[in-house]
């Protein structure tokens, strides 16, 4: 059994990384099971949720009548929403399941991992990064970089919120300030980087190691290559500098139990470490020719199948 704690259903998703990952798991034979984070509730130390099961119509997702399910008999618990969302308070109830059910990602990995902030780990990996709520400081260092900066709002995804500034431009100060709620919120700013007219390449990884990448280019008119907001997406292999930079993270990011990742690199720069709902995986079959959403549910029953045994050695230990 599988359980997806995610958003719900429809709204494009059946196109989505985790309905590929669904069908997958289906064709493994495992039941389905979707609930969104509302579902979730811990009864005297168990996790349980009022969750539907996922049946393929067509190949279409299609919810049956909701039922109760205690989630330490689960394979494994994917958490699939989009953020932002409370990832503290998800997080602390989830953790009830170590040790039972194979969880993707690590509760204290999620809480651990902002996919802004994740990435300055590594700052020598990284374009120029400053983080403050100070719209001058953000300003003073777009007017440092060579093609100025792009500002970041820490907690969303698909490129929203995502600005670029230089200090010619008359908007600079308002979108500061916007971007960081008239100072009183976090923002990020990075360098500009011109390469991402080439492709912001994504990289899927799978307990530290790549599944493949692709290249997303941006639409014209826009410099944000995301697929959400209309960016190509392109065949490419991955070259050594980017295999540098997935040896330099996959310590940490098995550190952290972030085995499910998406991270974002833009001429040979890492900028973003994608956690919780990544994208990209239907893509990559496409452009690959391959089932690497087999790969994910095969990898996910063997580490089960780990989980299971060390329970059963240290039962008899007991």
């Amino acid at each position: 059994m599988f359980v997806f704690v995610m958003d719900q259903l429809g709204d494009g998703r059946e196109h989505s990384a985790t309905v590929a990952m669904m069908r997958a798991a289906a064709e493994r034979e495992h039941s389905i099971w979707h609930c969104l984070v509302r579902d979730l509730s811990l009864i005297h130390g168990r996790v349980r949720a009022a969750a539907r099961p996922v049946i393929f119509d067509g190949g279409r997702p299609v919810l049956g009548a909701r039922a109760e399910l205690d989630l330490h008999r689960a394979t494994g618990v994917l958490v699939r929403v989009d953020p932002p969302y409370d990832i503290l308070t998800t997080t602390l109830v989830l953790e009830h399941l170590r040790g039972d059910s194979v969880l993707i990602n690590d509760p204290r990995g999620l809480r651990e991992a902002n996919e802004k902030l994740y990435a300055c780990r590594f700052p020598d990996l990284m374009p120029a990064t400053v983080v403050s709520a100070d719209p001058e400081r953000l300003l003073a260092f777009a007017a440092e970089q060579p093609h100025g900066a792009v500002l970041k709002p820490l907690c969303d995804f698909k490129g929203r919120g995502i600005l670029a500034v230089n200090s010619g431009d008359p908007n600079a100060r308002s979108i500061a300030e916007i971007t960081t709620a008239q100072g009183s919120r976090l923002a990020m700013a990075q360098a500009f980087l011109p390469e991402v007219a080439e492709g912001d390449k994504r990289i899927l990884l799978l307990d530290g190691q790549p599944l493949g990448g692709f290249l997303r280019r941006p639409a014209d008119g826009d410099f944000r290559a995301n697929m959400a907001v209309g960016g190509t997406v392109h065949a490419t292999d991955l070259d050594e500098r980017d295999l540098l930079i997935v040896n330099r993270i996959a310590p940490s990011l098995r550190a952290d139990g972030l085995h499910l990742v998406g991270i974002d690199v833009i001429g040979g720069r890492l900028t973003e470490v994608n956690v919780t709902s990544m994208a990209g995986l239907p893509q990559l079959n496409e452009l690959t020719g391959g089932r690497h959403d087999l790969r994910i549910i095969q990898w996910l029953e063997d580490r089960s199948e780990q989980l299971a045994g060390a329970a059963q050695r240290l039962s008899r230990q007991g």
